[in-house]
């Protein structure tokens, strides 16, 4: 009987991605502080955001696995260190009734917690039960049923990083919400965009065969990476926008900094993008190591920046 490590066993939850959520609820957490404070109760219910935030995140990776083995895609897809989900059901198929159990189980924690602040929170139901259900709805129906839809798969995931983890996480602290808040989470929403655009590149044919519509597969790769260009674009403008209107805490020279540098380096991974969308050397597009850094990190710099305020 064949042995199967711990690493196999968590590989569904893909561990190495929960960063993603982890940012974008520090950037939640951080905009909470401002508002809250060093509450007594603050960092109780950070704990349980924080929680619940990654149990989502596992929750719609195990279930994706899932699915992707059970449709065949895992044994068509070419996978890259940042796409392609885990190998861990091709490897075990053993497994597969296993990472079901693990989203499932993710998806249960992540609405028990939610409950739990609405019943000790009653004041903050109005709010945060809106943005519980949709983010609920994206883990439920992103695998089976949005990536059908290529206009709905290119914003489902900015969608669930961006309002629904970075306000939720807000309006389950602080039961508030803020202009501000809304617009600093317009960042990671489109950031994640381009994370799950771009790592559709290498997926289309096998997408194509088990019947998804991603962007990439109907809008064509030369368009796809205009959208790139579009959302790095529309991140870079909210980002000014506040700046210009006074909304930033913190130095308003470390943020244009910031904004130069994200333009000069992104505008070259850009450009090498739309070189690969006109003439693709290999099925693995370009600038993947670049997104995923920018998507992750620029979450935690902004947060860094609201505490320094």
């Amino acid at each position: 009987m064949q042995t199967i490590s711990l690493q196999a066993r968590l590989a569904p939850a893909r561990p190495p991605f929960l960063l993603l959520a982890l940012s974008c609820v520090g950037l939640g957490l951080a905009l909470a502080w401002r508002v809250a404070g060093p509450a007594h109760t603050f960092w109780l219910d950070a704990l349980g955001a924080l929680i619940g935030g990654v149990a989502a995140h596992v929750a719609v990776n195990a279930l994706n696995e899932y699915v992707d083995f059970r449709s065949g895609l895992d044994l068509l897809t070419q996978r890259t260190p940042f796409s392609g989900g885990s190998g861990a059901l091709p490897a075990h198929p053993q497994l597969a009734r296993y990472a079901l159990f693990m989203g499932a189980a993710a998806a249960a924690l992540t609405v028990f917690i939610g409950g739990l602040f609405m019943w000790v929170h009653p004041e903050r139901l109005p709010l945060l039960l809106p943005i519980g259900l949709l983010g609920l709805t994206l883990v439920v129906s992103y695998t089976p049923w949005i990536t059908r839809m290529p206009t709905l798969c290119l914003v489902a995931p900015g969608l669930g990083f961006g309002p629904v983890m970075v306000l939720g996480t807000l309006v389950a602290l602080t039961g508030q919400m803020s202009w501000q808040a809304i617009a600093l989470s317009a960042i990671p929403f489109f950031l994640t965009n381009n994370l799950l655009l771009l790592n559709q590149f290498p997926d289309v044919e096998a997408d194509r065969q088990v019947g998804r519509r991603t962007a990439p597969m109907v809008w064509g790769l030369r368009v796809s990476t205009q959208v790139i260009g579009l959302q790095w674009g529309m991140a870079g403008l909210v980002l000014a926008g506040l700046l210009v209107g006074g909304q930033m805490p913190g130095p308003s020279g470390f943020w244009w900094s910031v904004l130069v540098v994200l333009f000069l380096g992104l505008s070259r991974v850009w450009r090498d993008l739309w070189r690969h969308a006109q003439a693709p050397a290999s099925p693995v597009p370009p600038g993947m190591a670049v997104n995923v850094a920018l998507t992750v990190g620029f979450p935690w710099v902004i947060a860094a920046g609201v505490l320094w305020g």
